[in-house]
């Protein structure tokens, strides 16, 4: 679905001064744009940033670098958070717009990032090359390894059930254990849980949102991200070729 253009969107980011849009400068230098030293969390795909506003006001004595790919989503993360702090100053967060495909571009390991947020992302779920485009992906995964500390999360969250399941063997592929799993979040009671827009919709349509917490193993994972084929992939390529062939 295209997305409407918001002209308001670039003037107002381009004097925001927690927003950037020449991310690979900091690359390795993240920590130091902030007030103070502290925790750095990392939100991929932060979207309109309701759930994202309250987390980063909630939380002062965490750093936050939320990321998403266009203006468009991005001009309203800002608003959100301008209006969750009110005259407060905004002191542990950062804007950034940029492609998360390439975001070894912009984390270095000396960004030591302990925990990295992937909310609603795009499932990818319509054609099976499509899945080297998910955000969970070994492609993608074996990035993060790269700036996360050893021992830190990513929180996963999706009303996609076949993207939840089969991101599942991707964490497990690529070095990460799993420490909490649930198929409905909000029957299981889990806190702190922020919600986004998304997740309020499919919630409200009786949808069931997942959620998942790994964890970052030390060591080093031998596995070629871009040729990693899920276990089980084949089986059911063929099984979806044979019902074609049946349906012919």
């Amino acid at each position: 679905m295209h997305m409407r253009t918001k002209k308001w969107a670039k003037p107002e980011l381009a004097v925001c001064p927690y927003f950037t849009d020449e991310a690979e400068r900091f690359r390795g230098r993240w920590r130091g744009l902030f007030a103070r030293e502290q925790p750095l969390y990392l939100e991929l795909g932060c979207g309109k940033g309701v759930s994202t506003a309250a987390m980063v006001y909630d939380n002062p004595r965490i750093n936050y670098v939320v990321i998403d790919i266009t203006c468009n989503v991005l001009g309203d993360t800002r608003r959100n958070i301008a209006a969750a702090f009110g005259d407060a100053p905004v002191q542990n967060v950062m804007i950034a717009r940029y492609d998360i495909s390439f975001i070894e571009k912009i984390f270095a390991p000396e960004d030591r990032v302990e925990r990295i947020y992937i909310n609603f992302c795009n499932p990818w779920t319509k054609r099976p090359k499509y899945a080297k485009r998910r955000l969970t992906h070994p492609r993608q995964l074996m990035q993060y390894r790269e700036f996360l500390t050893d021992g830190g999360e990513i929180w996963f969250k999706t009303d996609d059930m076949p993207l939840f399941t089969e991101s599942l063997p991707y964490f497990e592929a690529c070095g990460f254990e799993m420490r909490y799993l649930v198929n409905d979040l909000h029957a299981a009671g889990f806190t702190p849980n922020y919600i986004s827009e998304h997740e309020k919709k499919f919630t409200e349509l009786g949808v069931p949102i997942k959620f998942v917490i790994f964890r970052k193993k030390p060591g080093t994972v031998t596995i070629d991200p871009v040729r990693f084929v899920m276990p089980g992939a084949f089986a059911r390529l063929r099984e979806a070729e044979e019902a074609r062939a049946e349906q012919d």
